[in-house]
């Protein structure tokens, strides 16, 4: 009898960690060595890398994606002067929709401290049921849930996607820790390689895709397939389509006090895991 092949790269175990709902506490356990690769969003990678954090982004995951959901009876018309005195729910400071929010209205001329009210809020449940009970007039967070949610329960429209604040905007990435991509490189490119082959997957197979993400999140199969519909979002994987927005992201966090200075490129990003693996 055969002896049985081992296990690639002698990994008999792996563990998959969900960090509900958002990146800092995703982005804490890599700083405490915890974890060694995380799907999360850029703006926590920043805060993280700005207060020591040995990783780098390795690949992109995708681009756009958040709504900005307004109260049926909010007359929103389309100029952003129309929050003023609004009261809007989104996820804590540091996350990819406070930093782009802030950054948005700042650059038409609202004072995001001054001349609305942004409330930080945990999972996204919270923001679905404070805009039902009028808590909130308004939420801005990603697909597929709250927005989807939020309209088909008849509490809120779409306002403003977020490829309208900031076109091709980078959302969730993937990142290695320094001590893989030092010690064990082959590891980093086959992870490479299986995001790539994943995301390919997904944009194929919609539809099972979808089922996939009812079978692990409970999600309403009608909310997932609006989601898939009416979302602005792209699945990426080439990390080049998102240096500039994500840079610029560490200016904004600078300029808001979020971090002591902005990173740079190199600080950020390795690239030659996703050169190599999409070598013709």
């Amino acid at each position: 009898m055969g002896s049985r092949p081992c296990p690639p790269f002698g990994i008999t175990k792996i563990e998959d960690h969900k960090f509900p709902p958002t990146g800092a506490p995703e982005m804490q356990s890599m700083l405490a060595g915890d974890i060694d690769v995380a799907y999360v969003g850029a703006a926590p990678v920043i805060s993280a890398l700005a207060t020591g954090l040995d990783a780098k982004i390795v690949a992109a995951v995708q681009v756009q994606g958040s709504d900005l959901v307004v109260r049926p009876e909010v007359n929103y018309t389309g100029p952003p002067e129309d929050l003023k005195g609004l009261t809007i729910a989104t996820f804590p400071p540091g996350t990819i929709q406070d930093t782009l929010l802030r950054d948005w209205l700042q650059a038409n001329g609202i004072n995001p401290d001054t001349d609305v009210d942004i409330r930080p809020m945990g999972p996204p449940g919270d923001a679905t049921v404070a805009i039902s009970e009028s808590a909130v007039d308004a939420v801005f967070l990603p697909h597929p849930a709250p927005p989807s949610t939020i309209v088909a329960e008849g509490n809120g429209k779409i306002a403003v996607q977020s490829g309208e604040m900031e076109k091709d905007h980078a959302c969730c990435v993937l990142v290695v820790s320094g001590d893989l991509i030092r010690n064990h490189p082959d590891m980093v490119d086959q992870i490479v390689r299986t995001h790539i082959k994943a995301t390919e997957y997904v944009i194929a197979n919609q539809n099972e895709t979808a089922q996939i993400y009812h079978d692990m999140n409970k999600v309403d199969m009608a909310v997932i397939e609006d989601s898939f519909a009416t979302w602005d979002g792209r699945w990426i994987t080439d990390p080049s389509i998102i240096i500039t927005s994500v840079v610029d992201y560490t200016k904004v966090q600078a300029d808001l006090g979020y971090i002591d200075h902005p990173l740079t490129e190199d600080e950020i990003f390795d690239l030659s895991f996703y050169r190599k693996a999409t070598e013709a």
